[in-house]
């Protein structure tokens, strides 16, 4: 198979002085040249370790007769920016990563690619880049960290931030969570985001087959991230093994049962949409709601459930989830290792794959004193925690393209309820009127001018948590926005709202005792009352139109720089917000 770098260095003779100058050996040169791609950096836990997969998976390309070359573009962390304006670069920072791959392999295009990352938006910024790129390549998921003492994980934080703010801890056991919440590298330990993209990029067959989520500290790890980088080298040489032969429709529809299964964080309603653009493929929140419709959620783990991340690996990860869902999946879609879904989830089972697992089940039972069986982790299909998946897509005249709810972590009570708006424009004023007791309860308290064009889409965690984490509120309210929520986030949450309210969205023309009407089971999201009195839906419509005459589009929050870029460009959250440079 001719190699593009080959013909690279015909046509730039400077190519080859260049690279020597750099390293390379005139060697080198000849050999298949694989790009190293990865959000390596100091900036936080998922990505600090990342380099020594990088070197891992840099031996594995040259040990199979090619050199890989190391690229870099780091990720932010949200966590760290959480509860601050940082947080509105988030999101943006996943179209600005993929770019920069896009730049990078575009520059001087190698012959394969390996791609590292973690987190939130590295590990979707990476997927779309992948796709973008589309040279033969494998993905190596960073792992998750290990849980901390009392198995403390770092969704819980927010919790204990709005025990103590409400007076109820004081600060000596606040800065005990906080030192010990995350005890090595890695994602955090919960089905937040970053461990959701980490499983998707398995379950679309573009890692391989039993790396997802694994503990990043694992020497396991590092054996998985050298066979990719031998694994690059192999497609590099192989015909038909671009990312584009790889991935199709039903290779999406596998991911998104094993999202039903895991009970995903609601961000891959973005991720998955906007890596499905990159491909040419149209996924949106209705093939969600449809996929997740009859689906079996069985993943016990943080935050709907009882368990650390960690022990995902020890249970057997995806290929487990993907053997109790067999019968749904397409088990004919070709994958990274060359071979299909149904042939590498034989090969596991034939090569002591699971027993391996449940050697590393059995040490974290001794080292925390519980007795854990793989069933307790994931349970069998036929003892499903849910059956109807973990996600819908809730539509209506407050919602026409939709808006997302996680229904595994919210209350029963709030599946079919009807409410009294409270609207704010900022999440910072409603995260001061629930700590002050100012919302009560049946509110339907909303935050607008929150999505990709009104601020960058940040996550309304604090707000969440602070909701979540009363006892009377977390039961008797919901929190509706066009921002988004952290994979971490629990209660009734319902984000996504589109259009925004920036566009013009009905949710930007709900007024304060307007009457909410939410109903998860009909997948409604309706106005359906003004000044709290119950109103036909032509009375609605009437009113809207009104008030539309009245409202008035804001003047960008963003005036230069990225996210003046991410406000003129970003396509709307069920879309999956991406730069729609097309539009």
């Amino acid at each position: 198979m001719k190699l593009v770098s080959q013909e690279m260095r015909k046509l730039a003779p400077e190519l080859d002085p260049l690279r020597i100058g750099t390293g390379w050996t005139k060697e080198d040169l000849a050999k298949p040249q694989i790009m190293i791609e990865s959000t390596f950096g100091d900036s936080h836990p998922g990505s600090g370790h990342l380099d020594i997969l990088v070197e891992e998976a840099r031996k594995g390309i040259a040990d199979a007769g090619g050199h890989g070359a190391r690229y870099f573009a780091t990720d932010i962390c949200d966590g760290e920016s959480q509860g601050t304006d940082g947080i509105n670069y988030s999101l943006a920072s996943r179209e600005m990563i993929a770019n920069m791959i896009e730049i990078h392999a575009g520059a001087t295009p190698f012959d394969g690619g390996v791609y590292l990352a973690s987190c939130d938006k590295g590990m979707p910024a990476n997927l779309m880049g992948l796709a973008r790129v589309n040279i033969p390549a494998v993905v190596v998921p960073g792992g998750t960290m290990n849980a901390g003492p009392q198995m403390l994980t770092l969704e819980q934080l927010g919790m204990y931030s709005a025990q103590y703010e409400r007076g109820e801890i004081d600060e000596k056991e606040l800065d005990w969570a906080k030192c010990n919440a995350c005890p090595s590298c890695g994602a955090c330990s919960f089905i937040g985001t970053a461990s959701t993209m980490q499983i998707m990029a398995e379950a679309l067959g573009l890692a391989l087959p039993g790396s997802a989520l694994m503990p990043a500290a694992s020497p396991d790890l590092k054996e998985y991230a050298y066979k990719a980088g031998q694994q690059a080298v192999k497609l590099a040489v192989m015909p038909h093994m671009k990312p584009s032969d790889i991935v199709t429709m039903e290779s999406f529809e596998n991911a998104i049962l094993v999202h039903a299964a895991i009970s995903g964080s609601t961000n891959s309603l973005l991720h998955l949409p906007a890596l499905a653009h990159e491909f040419g493929i149209e996924i949106t929140g209705d093939t969600f709601d449809r996929l997740h419709r009859g689906a079996r959620y069985l993943l016990d783990i943080r935050p709907a459930g009882r368990w650390p991340a960690e022990v995902f690996y020890y249970a057997g990860g995806v290929p487990a989830i993907m053997e109790e869902i067999k019968e749904h999946l397409h088990l004919d879609v070709m994958t990274v290792t060359g071979k299909t879904l149904g042939e590498n989830l034989k090969d596991l089972k034939e090569h002591g794959f699971y027993e391996k697992c449940g050697r590393w089940l059995e040490d974290f039972n001794k080292r925390y004193g519980v007795t854990l069986t793989k069933e307790d982790i994931i349970r069998p299909y036929n003892q499903a925690i849910g059956t109807n998946g973990s996600v819908a897509v809730l539509k209506g005249n407050l919602a026409p393209e939709g808006a997302v709810i996680k229904h595994t972590a919210c209350p029963p009570e709030m599946y079919r309820a009807v409410l009294r708006a409270r609207p704010f424009d900022s999440e910072e004023e409603c995260l001061d009127a629930v700590l002050k007791h100012k919302v009560e309860k049946g509110d339907a308290v909303f935050i607008r001018y929150e999505g990709p064009k009104g601020s960058g889409m940040p996550e309304m965690f604090y707000t969440s948590e602070a909701i979540s984490s009363d006892k009377e509120l977390g039961r008797s309210i919901a929190l509706i926005t066009d921002g988004r929520f952290s994979g971490a986030s629990t209660g009734p949450v319902i984000g996504h709202c589109s259009p925004e309210a920036v566009d013009g969205g009905p949710i930007a023309l709900v007024e304060e005792g307007d009457l909410i009407e939410i109903d998860v089971f009909e997948r409604k999201l309706n106005i359906v009352g003004i000044a709290g009195e119950r109103k036909t839906m032509e009375e609605i419509d009437q009113a809207l139109a009104e008030r539309r005459k009245n409202w008035k589009r804001r003047e960008p929050k963003y005036q230069k720089g990225v996210l003046r870029l991410f406000s003129e460009l970003a396509a709307s959250p069920m879309k999956g917000a991406y730069l729609a440079y097309d539009k």
